[in-house]
């Protein structure tokens, strides 16, 4: 076991306990939340390092020490959808390992400047911003320039960011792969059902299946706009399932998904014999469709813990904190898709 050079005088940290224990400070946070997905011989390493160290991770501990109570506040527009609501978990557990309190604030559409600064619990608190939205995206860019904000974006255009504050997943290559897939099934082309942009240019979803198809010269149809509900995704392909050559949809999430599965059986489309639908984002329940949904894992409570390390980064420069990090997307193949059916 690595040796405790916890400089005297400093309380020990969950990195403290993650270092001298030999584990991974997600690790250490699932131990603290009596989380499952950790080993008997783990957890028992992990408590002793944590009574051999004194480590406090309550906050109401921390307080009656003489330490103060660090807080934080999230701005995002939703905590219902998938993406944004597990990226707000993994902020969230990141944060409370920490010893942070988390203030959330959901932003309305049309929010002004000094309404957002007004969600700050108090003024020049650190901030976290989802900005996956229009919304979320308004309110990073509306933040005083002497708040300290880290955020979970969309892709960059470039595909790199200049910001080094932010974090995202690569979800353009991600609907590049599963274009490919779909092609490598012998569909000739391959619709798209598009979830909205966070800003005025085409998603980065979008601009993924788009490359995959002019890459391999096959026909590019235009994409299927739609919103974030499964209505919406049953609303944009109804008139589509008709014409009998569409043979492959992707759709840029899984909701979508589950609207268009069931428009394609009120058309009378088997899934997959003569349709095949791959979702986004490996919702808990595209397992269990019927059938189930090949889909886009992606991991946003990775990016949420990650987007809360760059923070305390931000806020202590000083301790050279190890950056969390998140899984690459990863296309998980079910039943929903097969071969092409000409």
């Amino acid at each position: 076991m690595p040796p405790n050079d916890t400089p005297p005088g400093r309380s020990a940290s969950i990195w403290d306990v993650a270092r001298v224990a030999g584990v991974s400070q997600q690790t250490v946070s699932r131990v603290i939340n009596d989380k499952t997905r950790v080993s008997a011989s783990t957890r028992a390493k992990v408590m002793q390092v944590i009574a051999e160290l004194g480590y406090r991770p309550n906050r109401l501990a921390r307080t009656l020490a003489g330490g103060p109570v660090s807080s934080v506040t999230v701005l995002t527009s939703d905590t219902a959808l998938f993406g944004a609501a597990a990226t707000l978990r993994g902020m969230e557990e990141a944060a409370r390992a920490a010893g942070f309190s988390v203030g959330i604030s959901v932003l309305e559409p049309g929010a002004s400047e000094t309404d957002i600064a007004l969600r700050l619990n108090r003024p020049q608190e650190p901030v976290m911003v989802i900005a996956y939205d229009g919304p979320g995206v308004r309110a990073l860019r509306a933040l005083p320039p002497d708040v300290l904000v880290t955020a979970a974006v969309e892709r960059p255009e470039s595909g790199s960011g200049d910001d080094p504050w932010e974090v995202w997943l690569d979800d353009r290559a991600a609907a590049a792969h599963a274009t490919r897939h779909l092609l490598s099934l012998g569909h000739k082309t391959v619709q798209y059902v598009a979830i909205p942009s966070s800003t005025s240019a085409l998603p980065q979803r979008t601009r993924g299946w788009q490359d995959a198809l002019r890459a391999t010269g096959r026909p590019l149809p235009e994409p299927l706009q739609a919103g974030w509900t499964p209505r919406s995704g049953y609303l944009a392909v109804r008139s589509l399932l008709a014409d009998h050559s569409v043979s492959a949809i992707l759709c840029g999430s899984d909701d979508l998904a589950l609207g268009v599965m069931r428009a394609a059986r009120e058309a009378g489309r088997d899934i997959p014999g003569d349709l095949s639908v791959v979702g986004f984002e490996d919702t808990p329940a595209s397992a269990y469709l019927y059938p189930s949904l090949t889909t886009v894992r992606l991991d946003f409570e990775g990016l949420g813990r990650a987007c809360f390390g760059l923070l305390l980064r931000r806020l202590q420069p000083e301790a050279a904190l190890s950056l969390s990090t998140w899984n690459e997307p990863e296309l998980i193949a079910r039943e929903s898709s097969g071969p092409s059916p000409v």
